[in-house]
């Protein structure tokens, strides 16, 4: 199959989405007609992997509670109740000024599934796309947090999050108030609401863009490998599995860190909202 095709037709495929939309005739699945689906164009498989990978975490989880058993506890056991202690330190080394038992299992659910859905990019590049051809599905992609329309929409819920915290504990006047009086206070609104306020939308922006920079640059590595396999010479096709394999055991440490670092920013907004004393 890929030796059918050029180098840029070859990436090309790997970075277009299964897009399904309404057109005038009806609804479709054709990726090359999104312009004519217009806003409500769906990328049915970053959505699908993704509900999958969540429907996993929590089956996952619910296998690995403990029980009251004089048995010793399995290997998953220990596992979850690793993952939760360990988001549980976070959430408490950060979230000091304030309780709210909603935080800790926000910040478990983000974090397992973020790793989950960047776990998909060890997956090869060609294995389960080809398996959907077989299917019937010309462009299958498997890493929904390469799709920025998957990261921007997790932050856009964690900024809703911190809205609505923040009204809660501040009230309307209280966090009008921060986005107006600070920080030169109320001669100078008119600025203060224009700094604060890109700050303000700044953040989800950065946190969603920073996690799907760092996932479609690892896509985009793994698929030049491959490109190294199935387009160059029988040499440089041994190069490119030495290197497949050396940027996937580094690029799990990517995995892992770009899901704790997308779960601690969002602690540290989440506790940002959660703070009345005044700056």
């Amino acid at each position: 199959m890929a030796k059918e095709l050029t180098s840029s037709s070859y990436i090309q495929h790997h970075l277009t989405n299964l897009t399904c939309g309404k057109v005038d005739e009806g609804w479709t699945c054709d990726p090359h007609r999104v312009e004519e689906m217009g806003f409500w164009a769906f990328h049915v498989d970053s959505l699908g992997w993704s509900v999958f990978l969540g429907i996993v975490f929590i089956v996952l989880f619910r296998l690995g509670i403990p029980k009251l058993t004089t048995e010793a506890p399995s290997g998953l056991q220990n596992f979850v109740e690793m993952v939760v202690e360990f988001v549980n330190e976070n959430v408490r080394s950060i979230f000091t000024s304030a309780t709210n038992p909603l935080i800790g299992p926000i910040a478990l659910t983000i974090m397992v599934w973020v790793f989950l859905m960047n776990l998909m990019d060890l997956v090869p590049v060609d294995y389960l796309p080809e398996l959907a051809k077989g299917v019937g599905l010309e462009y299958f992609k498997v890493v929904p947090t390469t799709d920025p329309n998957i990261t921007l929409g997790m932050a856009l819920a964690v900024f809703i999050l911190t809205i609505f915290y923040s009204i809660k504990v501040k009230g309307l006047k209280g966090f009008i108030g921060e986005l107006t009086l600070h920080p030169f206070g109320k001669y100078m609104i008119p600025v203060n609401i224009v700094l604060e306020g890109v700050n303000f939308i700044a953040k989800p922006i950065s946190l969603g863009l920073r996690l799907f920079g760092n996932l479609y640059a690892g896509e985009m590595v793994f698929i030049l490998i491959a490109l190294m396999m199935f387009f160059s010479s029988f040499a440089f096709g041994i190069m490119g599995i030495f290197l497949h394999v050396g940027w996937a055991l580094f690029h799990i440490l990517i995995l892992a860190l770009q899901a704790f670092i997308f779960m601690v920013l969002t602690v540290v907004y989440l506790a940002m909202a959660h703070e009345t004393e005044d700056h």
